[in-house]
């Protein structure tokens, strides 16, 4: 990188400094600093208008390893690969940052698209202690002081209307030959949200975030609100547009999401409040009170809404499982909802990205039934919490085997993770030792089988009992005939354990001690492992698998990849199981 020499300093409001080089534009920074824990989507973050006037740290220790695709490509009228014209943070600071990315789409490193952008960059910092710092302390002002020039004043970003700075200025409409026709009122719109209505063929008309055609209910079928940037209490006009909107007699569906869900809850009656660090990242899980199901979802915020706020004639639609925060409001008997998190995902997980059907069938069942008249007749119309039940509650396909679903067992065999090699990888220690815990905390007794001491599972007092034994068919029955569990987990041991537990379902030992396979059933384990099974059923349900060969030289790898087209990843066949990996595109 050029000048990576060039040393940069983070300072925050309590006089804590942090020292690093500098990548990207040597520029300086003042404003809010915030953590992010994605792994990926760093051009996705970057261009998101709700991080306007912040610094992002980045908790994942080495960025940029991908590069950054062609910002340039346009879909449906926007930018491909970014979540808006430009990138909005006022800088991002990381641990390590990739100078020689690698990655068949890449255009550009991080350093030269942050250079381009005007946006600094500082790494060589322990964003370790840094975020620690962040989550105890809570979100603080900081600034990114470049050498050689001006320190910049610590300044607040949520004092000002950030709404109306990253807002565009006119109309721009989307799909005008498409059905319905959805308002979306620009917050600091992401472009995938614009492109999750206009694929579902609706017309969209992005609106000024005080654009008075909002109000205008004869122009449009529908409303839609954007994600966007600091203090909800800063878009009034917004709040006194929408509370029109839900006082109406004949009411439109509207659907809110990110800031939008805050000022729509505003709107109605509800009070949000500044978090201490906020939720920003891809994994945040979320609980629908309807179904109880959670989702994992990507967020991006600093305000919430109050749960105890919520009036009458409103209810939680989703409830944070982490911290208990409030993730969604829905109307009980008119069109209106909205969500804290991401549904479009761009980035991060698509679990409710079919929230968006469920807005555009709200709009359909509003313009088929125009002809009801009273507010009686529309109040039993919208019957929206069911409808966003009825959508998301899980329903068994007849020909797909289910999980063992019962009441909770009293004692679970664990078949854990041995040594670290292939068929027995680390990352089943760390998966089954968080098992453990939740069957703990369930009240429910432990039992591991794992022959290596040298594991997080084998720490002292986790499970409540071990035994030191190779994972094979003999010693699993022995410790059954001594133990006889009531349930067995097998997914959290690697290879070693999925085999084992397919040949003792073959030798029929789980049905002979009365023992329930918990979680993935065996005969989805072994369709999973027998890559021609697996491939026959993903052709049933008319999906493709990733074709691939096997290959014992360089010589056929070159033809292999010719033949499967590039790019394709080459890797070494894994045994036992998985044979066909060789190369893949």
């Amino acid at each position: 990188m050029e000048d990576e020499e060039s040393i940069a300093k983070l300072v925050l409001e309590d006089g804590s400094t942090f020292i690093g080089k500098l990548f990207g534009s040597a520029v300086p920074f003042s404003g809010e600093i915030v953590f992010q824990t994605g792994m990926v989507g760093y051009p996705e973050a970057l261009t998101d208008a709700s991080y306007c006037g912040q610094a992002i740290v980045l908790t994942y220790p080495l960025v940029g390893n991908y590069g950054v695709p062609d910002t340039t490509l346009e879909e449906d009228g926007l930018l491909k690969n970014m979540e808006s014209s430009r990138i909005w943070a006022g800088g991002l600071i990381v641990s390590e940052v990739c100078p020689q990315p690698s990655h068949w789409s890449l255009v550009h490193t991080l350093h030269q698209w942050l250079l381009q952008q005007g946006v600094p960059g500082i790494y060589n910092i322990d964003t370790r202690t840094l975020t620690k710092k962040l989550r105890d302390h809570g979100t603080m002002l900081g600034k990114i002081v470049v050498e050689g020039r001006e320190e910049p004043d610590f300044f607040n970003p949520n004092e000002i209307n950030l709404v109306d700075r990253v807002s565009i200025k006119e109309p721009i409409i989307y799909n005008p030959n498409g059905n319905p026709h959805i308002a979306a009122v620009d917050l600091g719109i992401k472009h995938h949200q614009i492109r999750c209505l206009v694929k579902r063929g609706a017309r969209v008309t992005r609106l000024p975030w005080d654009h008075p055609d909002l109000i205008q209910t004869d122009k449009h079928d529908a409303v839609f609100i954007s994600n966007g940037p600091g203090d909800p209490k800063m878009c009034k006009q917004t709040v006194d547009n929408l509370r029109l909107l839900l006082s109406s007699k004949t009411p439109k569906p509207v659907f809110g999401i990110c800031l939008g869900h805050q000022l729509l809850a505003v709107a109605a009656g509800c009070q949000t409040y500044k978090m201490k660090y906020g939720n920003r990242g891809h994994n945040q899980p979320c609980i629908h009170e309807g179904t109880k199901r959670c989702y994992t979802t990507t967020q991006n915020h600093g305000y919430a809404v109050d749960p105890n706020t919520i009036p009458n004639g409103w209810a939680p639609l989703f409830t944070n499982k982490n911290d208990g925060s409030n993730e969604g409001i829905v109307h009980l008997s008119k069109p209106f909802f909205s969500v804290q998190f991401h549904p479009e995902h761009t980035g991060g997980p698509e679990d409710l990205e079919c929230l968006f059907d469920v807005f555009l069938d709200l709009v359909k069942l509003g313009k088929t039934n125009v002809a009801l008249e009273t507010n009686v007749a529309l109040e039993k119309h919208w019957n929206l919490p069911d409808l966003i039940t009825n959508h998301l509650k899980y329903t068994p396909l007849p020909n797909v085997p289910q999980a063992f679903v019962s009441k909770l067992p009293n004692k679970v065999l664990i078949l854990g993770s041995g040594g670290l090699s292939i068929g027995q990888a680390g990352e089943f220690d760390y998966s089954g030792s968080q098992a453990i815990k939740a069957l703990k905390e369930e009240g429910i007794e432990c039992i591991l089988i794992n022959p290596n001491i040298a594991t997080v599972q084998t720490s002292k007092g986790l499970a409540d009992k071990v035994y030191f034994l190779p994972i094979n068919s003999k010693y699993v029955q022995q410790v059954i005939k001594a133990e006889r569990p009531d349930g067995v987990l097998l997914t959290f041991g690697g290879q070693t354990a999925l085999n084992c537990g397919i040949e003792l379902e073959k030798d029929g030992v789980w049905k002979k001690y009365n023992i329930n396979v918990l979680g993935t059933p065996i005969v989805s384990i072994v369709c999973s492992e027998d890559r021609k099974m697996f491939n026959e059923i993903v052709n049933e349900v008319k999906e493709s698998v990733a074709p691939s060969t096997v290959v014992y030289n360089v010589k056929e790898a070159h033809e292999a990849a010719e033949h499967i087209g590039y790019p394709v990843l080459a890797r070494a066949s894994l045994r036992p199981g998985r044979p066909g990996l060789g190369v893949r595109r």
